[in-house]
C-alpha cells in the first residue's frame, strides 16, 4: 500500500476519525458496536487493510468488519503516522461474528490462508512492520485455538518447503479505528482496486479444537491459486443457503 500515498497526494484524504460513519458499507450493520453474548470479536493483520476486509466480510455469519490500527504504543495513530512505521502498529481489520453461524476457527482458515504468514514485516510488495501478518485476541479463551491452528498450518507449510510463521500473536485491550476513507475502501465509490496478499496457497484442514461451520462451497468462492481472487470477486458476503 505504500503506492497508495503517491496516489493521494492530491486528494483530500480525512486525517482524524472522529467524525466516522459507523454504518458498514455492505452488511449495513454498527462497525463501531461491541459484540454481545452470542457474538465474539477478533483482530487480524494480513498486510494491506483493504483487501483483508473484503475477505472477512464476505463470510457467512460476520455481523461487522472495520480497519484500523493496532499493536502499536501511540494513541488514536493516524494514517500517516501508522505509515511512518513509527508508531508500532499494524494494519488490521476487526471482526465480530455471530458464534452459531461461523467458528473462529473458519474466520482462523481465512487469515491463514488468505495472505503469507511466513513473510516478516511485509505482504508482497507493501515492506513496513505496519504490514506485519499478526492476530490479536481479546477474548483469553481463544488463545489456545489461535496457536493450535499456528501449529497445523505450520505442518502443512512444513510439507510445502516454506519457511516458517511470522505471525505476531498476542492479547490486546486496544484497537483504533483507520479514517472514513479507508473502512470498506474496496466496496466504495471510484476506489482502487489494490490487494498486496501473497496466500501461499497451503490451506488449513482440521486441527485441535477446530469445529468448522461453513461447508466447502463457501471456500470455492476463495481460488487462491488466481492471482488476487479476492478482487475479481464482488463486494456481497456469499450466502450460505445449502
Amino acid at each position: 500500500m505504500f503506492k497508495f500515498l503517491k496516489n493521494i497526494m492530491n486528494k483530500e484524504v480525512p486525517a482524524l476519525n472522529n467524525n466516522l460513519n459507523s454504518t458498514h458499507r455492505i452488511l449495513k450493520t454498527d462497525i463501531k458496536r461491541n459484540p454481545n453474548p452470542q457474538e465474539d470479536e477478533i483482530i487480524f493483520g494480513c498486510g494491506c487493510f483493504w483487501g483483508a476486509e473484503k475477505c472477512f466480510w464476505k463470510l457467512p455469519g460476520v455481523v461487522t468488519t472495520s480497519v484500523g490500527y493496532a499493536g502499536g504504543h501511540k494513541s488514536n495513530p493516524t494514517y500517516y503516522e501508522v505509515c511512518s512505521g513509527l508508531t508500532g502498529h499494524s494494519e488490521v481489520v476487526r471482526v465480530i461474528w455471530n458464534k452459531s453461524e461461523i467458528d473462529i476457527s473458519d474466520l482462523l482458515k481465512m487469515f491463514w490462508e488468505c495472505h503469507d504468514p511466513t513473510q516478516k514485516n511485509r505482504q508482497g510488495n507493501d515492506i513496513g512492520t505496519q504490514y506485519r501478518s499478526a492476530i490479536y485476541y481479546k477474548n483469553k479463551n481463544n488463545k489456545d485455538i489461535i496457536f493450535a491452528s499456528k501449529k497445523e498450518y505450520q505442518k502443512e507449510l512444513n510439507k510445502n518447503n516454506l519457511g516458517l510463521i511470522e505471525t505476531e500473536i498476542k492479547m490486546i485491550d486496544i484497537f483504533f479505528y483507520a479514517e472514513q476513507y479507508h473502512q470498506q475502501y474496496l466496496a466504495s465509490p471510484g476506489s482502487r482496486q489494490y490487494c498486496s496478499a501473497s496466500p501461499t496457497k497451503v490451506k488449513l484442514g482440521d486441527f485441535t479444537g477446530s469445529k468448522y461451520k461453513l461447508k466447502d462451497h463457501i471456500w470455492e468462492n476463495f481460488n487462491w491459486e488466481v492471482d488476487k481472487c479476492v478482487l475479481r470477486s464482488d463486494n456481497n458476503p456469499i450466502i450460505n443457503n445449502i
